[in-house]
């Protein structure tokens, strides 16, 4: 079992495990890769949640508007929430479209 992991550690496919080439002495890391591999993930998870609350607010002002019973107040806080949700969806959408742009073309470059 060691031969085969000294074997992945030494062709660099094991992530987070570093080699030193014993010949040239350099390092056989990539930064920018480990950050992009690290941070995406977590990005694009955190941007997911958001958006299942925002589906969530706006089922919620669904709820509120079918319980509104008429009152004009209600009515209009229900639509209000609603259309809060609807904004927050397309801000995590951007947000992931922006994100995975800005990771991909300058982190990764």
């Amino acid at each position: 079992m060691d031969k085969i992991i000294t074997i992945l550690a030494a062709n660099n496919t094991i992530p987070g495990v570093t080699t030193i080439n014993p010949v040239k002495g350099e390092n056989n890391t990539n930064i920018s890769g480990d950050l992009t591999g690290a941070i995406t993930p977590m990005l694009n998870a955190i941007i997911g949640a958001l958006g299942i609350v925002c589906v969530g607010i706006i089922i919620f002002g669904g709820v509120q508007y079918m319980t509104s019973t008429g009152d004009s107040g209600k009515v209009k806080k229900a639509k209000d929430t609603i259309l809060y949700g609807v904004i927050g969806l397309v801000i995590c959408a951007l947000a992931a479209v922006i994100v995975n742009f800005v990771i991909s073309n300058i982190i990764g470059a």
